[in-house]
């Protein structure tokens, strides 16, 4: 099992809370996939097993050409060995769900989208500066329907500034109008290298205070539950038989290749890096280089990334596992802070499996940055 990730550095416009690698100059459009295609040939030896799912990101990949796309799979089925059933997912910004662009991605073999919704609130939109507004995010769920998608996920951000309890359970309420199957929903960061960010550290914008974030944490997780779906990520939610196959391979250590300027790539033994930089990237795979840092991962790496990513996930951190696979006794190494976090009913601890509590998810990087090793 192997999942391949393939970055689209493109966007309309640059959303203010965005950090990921994307230009809204799209000049190199076609060349960039050019490049991509080549450094899929090149890296065809990177994986040894099938492929079984297949993860269009960015960036804005809903922007492709039909052309673009045809390009990209076709250089995938040549070299790869592709399950049949491989889940093949595409992420989309609403005003680009046109009917007609969802059949071009329905017949191009995309059988998974994944939506930024984000809100449906106009001004909170805005606000963003996302490239849509609440008609348009309404009206590519209901073409998404008619088109005939059946596995569908949308993104929704919580916890940004002035977003009230009452708007959030709105945005809740009105997204399972449309009954996804999937929901993603993120408590809004600010990072460093955003409008938002700059706007804080000019003190012009404030985040949400913890309180009020854990509540409308708390509001999506017991609405979400109420209405049939399974939290089996902190932030990740789904109809039975809906998890999100390409993501839980990451949580649960499949290996993965990336393709693309900033994409990343792991094979159990390193992660390496792809430059974030499209003009340079395009340039070194015309010399058949691939532009990449790689990071060799030592035994407290590979701990603390298992604790890291299971403690997050339905599945849970198994002991066993990091004992007889990682040399990592966690009970003795922190039994005493664990026997605390039981005690507090943030963890639980069954047939060797930790598992965080409904309460413990509303600290889940605290728990595991103090269970992790120093490296």
């Amino acid at each position: 099992m192997a999942g391949l990730y393939l970055h689209v550095p493109f966007c309309k416009q640059a959303c203010h809370y965005c950090d990921f690698h994307f230009s809204t100059d799209r000049s190199s459009g076609s060349e960039l996939c050019q490049a991509m295609a080549h450094e899929l040939i090149i890296q065809k030896d990177y994986l040894k097993e099938t492929i079984t799912t297949i993860y269009f990101g960015g960036g804005t990949p809903s922007l492709l050409t039909r052309q673009e796309i045809d390009l990209l799979f076709n250089t995938i089925h040549f070299h790869y060995s592709v399950a049949p059933d491989a889940e093949i997912t595409l992420e989309a910004n609403p005003d680009d769900l046109t009917k007609e662009k969802l059949k071009e991605l329905h017949e191009a073999g995309i059988n998974r989208l994944s939506i930024g919704i984000q809100s449906f609130d106009d001004a909170l939109l805005k606000f963003l500066n996302r490239a849509h507004d609440s008609h348009s995010a309404l009206q590519c769920l209901e073409n998404v329907r008619e088109t005939g998608f059946t596995n569908v996920s949308i993104d929704l951000i919580y916890a940004i500034p002035n977003l009230s309890e009452k708007i959030w359970e709105e945005t809740l309420r009105k997204a399972l109008t449309f009954s996804p199957e999937h929901i993603s929903s993120y408590a809004l960061t600010i990072e460093e290298r955003t409008v938002f960010g700059n706007w804080s550290k000019r003190g012009k914008l404030h985040p949400m205070e913890e309180e009020p974030a854990a509540r409308q944490f708390e509001m999506l997780m017991d609405i979400l539950s109420d209405n049939g779906y399974e939290q089996y990520e902190i932030s990740n939610f789904c109809k039975p038989g809906f998890y999100s196959k390409h993501n839980s391979s990451y949580w649960k250590g499949a290996h993965y290749l990336g393709i693309g300027p900033s994409a990343h790539s792991y094979n159990g033994i390193s992660r390496q890096f792809n430059v974030r930089n499209n003009a340079q990237y395009i340039r070194s795979i015309g010399k058949k280089e691939i532009p990449f840092e790689r990071e060799l991962l030592s035994p407290e790496n590979k701990i603390n990334e298992y604790i890291l990513t299971t403690l997050r996930t339905v599945w849970g951190c198994d002991l066993n596992f990091l004992t007889t696979q990682l040399n990592d006794d966690l009970i003795l190494r922190k039994g005493d802070y664990l026997s605390l976090l039981k005690q507090q009913n943030l963890v639980v601890i069954s047939e060797n499996i930790l598992k965080l509590t409904q309460k413990g998810k509303l600290v889940a990087d605290k728990i595991a940055e103090d269970l992790m090793l120093p490296v």
